[in-house]
């Protein structure tokens, strides 16, 4: 039989991580010095011409965006999972202007050169590796912060996806969140008194576990038992034999990428956007296990049996039972049109705290409308972008009149980002679902 090692890699995105500590230290060092640089010979340009400088003017000079998203696309693993984290469309708790900056992570990871590929194998799985697969693919099927998948066959015949750590990325997460940390400080635009100690402080701890790929084989079966019998959905099998802490081996799924259910009738998409709120829904409600990661490419389905794939529980959270049965009171509370009882789970959940009674109103108004539009229909049109596009004019609003959230419990801040996830994804999909009725069967 013969093996192939495939060596397709496209050269311009071929680039070797940086996996030692100090040199990653000095990499984004010299990044925050460049841009904070470039905002001072810009200033001083503003005041010779008798401007005032703003901060955000400064700050999001094309030059810099490009300087920090390719600074932060090379080095990838914590440095680049931040930028991802801190874009506010998938409900984050950092200011819009950052997402400029962060935007081109999503799709703009580089991917290891072959010899750095093979040095990470051979470090997990010994010398003469090769030699247990028909076929490894050396360019990628996907490429993301943390790591790569390949694909694979191995002389036993099994069709595997195999995903890559990038070397060094585990033992430079503390490092890499505390400058990303220091690089939002500078930025200035967060709202005075925010607390953005206690979100790197998470940042780090879901890092960790999400470099640990033994925790999200653990997770993958998990989510293999609870959902075992439940032909909606398809995830892969594990390969135990080939995986380790850093190599995460498992069966490939043909499938495609789930943006191109866009392409399908109305009811496939209202099915298979409906059949992930409602695994959502069962997630918080019934499992208290939540994959809370709402990327896209985490989602795929395929088309000949109209099955969903789900794929990567790195970021798989077991939910605190009280903030289970607060997020219940607040969506019965709100459904049921209760001010009072609302306001009550609101604050059990950290949504509100001693804030100004002005902007206390505000926060529930603004609660108020969401349920209403969720109530106000027999079903919800996702496609019409009204609400969100409400709720970002008044969130801006609110934040220019001096407010200054909480900070908010992690279940808290991981649920609002995969329910935001969520719902960017039902727009993609174009879904009108019944989504009062969904909820409701849950509670």
């Amino acid at each position: 039989m013969r093996r192939v090692l495939s060596d397709s890699i496209r050269q311009d995105k071929g680039l070797a991580v940086p996996s030692g500590r100090v040199s990653r230290f000095a990499r984004l060092g010299r990044v925050t010095a460049g841009v904070a640089g470039s905002m001072a010979l810009g200033g001083l340009r503003d005041l010779g011409r008798g401007q005032r400088p703003r901060m955000q003017d400064l700050l999001l000079t094309p030059a810099n965006v490009r300087r920090v998203a390719d600074e932060l696309a090379k080095m990838r693993g914590a440095a680049m999972k931040m930028g991802q984290l801190m874009s506010m469309d998938t409900g984050e708790v950092l200011p819009p202007e950052l997402a400029e900056i962060m935007a081109r992570l999503r799709d703009d990871a580089h991917i290891m050169p072959p010899k750095q590929l093979k040095a990470v194998l051979t470090d997990q799985w010994g010398e003469g590796w090769l030699r247990q697969f028909r076929r490894f693919d050396v360019r990628p099927i996907a490429a993301a912060s943390i790591g790569q998948v390949h694909r694979a066959q191995t002389l036993d015949g099994r069709d595997l996806a195999i995903k890559v750590q990038y070397p060094g990325v585990a033992d430079s997460i503390d490092s890499d969140v505390a400058n990303v940390g220091a690089l939002v400080k500078l930025t200035g635009l967060l709202p005075k008194g925010f607390a953005l100690a206690p979100y790197l402080e998470e940042a780090k701890r879901q890092l960790h576990e999400e470099t640990d790929y033994t925790a999200e084989a653990r997770a993958l079966q998990q989510f293999r038992v609870a959902l075992s019998g439940d032909g909606r959905f398809v995830l892969p099998d594990l390969a135990e034999d080939l995986s380790t802490q850093r190599i995460l081996a498992m069966s490939y799924v043909d499938s495609a990428p789930i943006e191109t259910v866009a392409e399908a009738d109305q009811e496939v998409r209202d099915r298979v956007a409906g059949e992930l709120i409602d695994l959502m829904l069962a997630e918080l409600f019934d499992l208290r296990l939540m994959q809370t990661d709402p990327n896209f490419a985490n989602y795929r389905w395929v088309p000949e049996t109209g099955q969903i794939v789900l794929l990567d529980f790195g970021a798989t959270r077991a939910l605190l039972p009280h903030t289970v049965e607060a997020y219940r009171a607040l969506f019965k509370a709100g459904l049921d049109g209760d001010r009072v009882a609302m306001e009550r789970a609101a604050e059990d959940i950290g949504f509100l705290g001693d804030e100004a009674p002005d902007h206390r109103r505000q926060i529930l108004s603004m609660m108020e409308e969401v349920f209403a539009a969720l109530r106000g229909t027999e079903t919800f049109d996702f496609g019409d972008r009204s609400l969100s596009q409400a709720m970002t004019v008044k969130g801006m609003a609110l934040a220019e009149s001096g407010y200054v959230p909480p900070p908010l419990p992690m279940d808290a801040v991981f649920l609002q980002r995969k329910f935001g996830g969520m719902f960017l994804l039902a727009a993609r999909l174009g879904a009108q679902l019944p989504v009062e009725s969904m909820v409701r069967a849950r509670l």
